[in-house]
């Protein structure tokens, strides 16, 4: 029994002619009655009386006709259900991201491609709250942020964490340095961003320098990356901290990039994402960024396991 057969039985059943069938079909009569006759044999009964004057079910027919509506539209649904799946993998998916990503972007833009089928991903930036905020109103798919934090209209996946490092005057004596004991800068002025622009960052150096038993020098603020390592490498001695994968892509004259110690700070980043089953490219953007967990830059030596969250700079 073909579903072919099922719909042609179902269109005469429905007009009680023929030739009124097989124009709704957009086919010629005797197709429609060769596949019916097909159909009445496998049976092994007849379902339509046919005269010359008048069609009519018979009671095989009348009693197969609820069971060709419900497989026919079962067909339908099934075929609306995977025309749904296609359009949302062909959709685009919109991801909140921030500035110091480096290599870590770079690792979910390549798995997203491989995940994604014909999927389109946006980046859109803006502050943390900004994001979430768009993540919540349904503007965002998800958004990648630094830093823990609890929202009872979203779900925050962890990620990766990633070690801070610190950029240094290159011709400083703690430049000579594999890694730099926190210890060793809390006299050296750091530029930070003020907490009301970076809270996760602020909190994570103030903590890093409580634990090491040290108050740090605070100078001049944070203000953006050209400008503060230009400072950095040209000014009054001074230093700061970058992210590592951000670190690694920014080869600066005058300035190097060297591990933290006692303590080894690290920054958690989650995705935020509303709460429910996500659509099939928004799964793909989650598998995506569990991969860059795996696939990514090292968080450096003595840091805790890849977990996911954010604050820009």
């Amino acid at each position: 029994m073909e579903l072919r057969q099922l719909r042609y039985f179902l269109t005469v059943a429905e007009e009680l002619h023929f030739g009124r069938a097989a124009e709704r079909l957009h086919i010629v009569q005797s197709a429609v009655s060769q596949q019916l006759r097909r159909l009445e044999r496998e049976l092994g009964t007849e379902l339509f009386a046919r005269s010359t004057r008048v069609v009519r079910l018979t009671e095989a027919g009348d009693r197969l006709l609820p069971y060709a509506r419900e497989m026919l539209a079962l067909q339908a649904r099934a075929r609306e259900a995977v025309d749904e799946l296609r359009a949302e993998q062909a959709a685009t998916v919109r991801l909140g991201t921030s500035s110091g990503l480096g290599a870590r972007l770079d690792a979910v833009l390549t798995a997203f491609t491989r995940h994604a089928g014909h999927a389109q991903l946006e980046l859109v930036t803006g502050s943390t709250e900004e994001r979430l905020a768009q993540v919540r109103a349904g503007d965002l798919d998800g958004a990648l942020l630094r830093g823990e934090r609890t929202d009872p209209e979203l779900e925050f996946l962890p990620l990766w964490q990633d070690a801070l490092r610190a950029a240094l005057p290159a011709g400083d004596e703690l430049a000579a340095r594999e890694t730099v004991e926190l210890a060793r800068l809390a006299k050296l002025p750091l530029r930070l961003s003020p907490r009301s622009r970076n809270p996760a960052l602020h909190d994570l150096v103030m903590h890093s320098f409580r634990v090491a038993g040290y108050a740090p020098v605070l100078g001049p603020e944070f203000t953006n990356d050209q400008d503060t390592l230009a400072a950095i490498g040209y000014g009054k001695p001074s230093w700061t901290v970058f992210y590592a994968p951000h670190a690694d892509q920014l080869p600066v004259p005058g300035v190097v990039f060297r591990p933290l110690s006692d303590p080894a700070p690290v920054m958690q980043t989650y995705l935020a994402v509303r709460s429910g089953p996500p659509r099939a490219a928004l799964r793909a953007l989650i598998e995506a960024c569990y991969e860059a967990v795996d696939g990514g830059p090292d968080v450096g030596p003595g840091s805790p396991l890849p977990g996911m969250g954010d604050v820009g700079r």
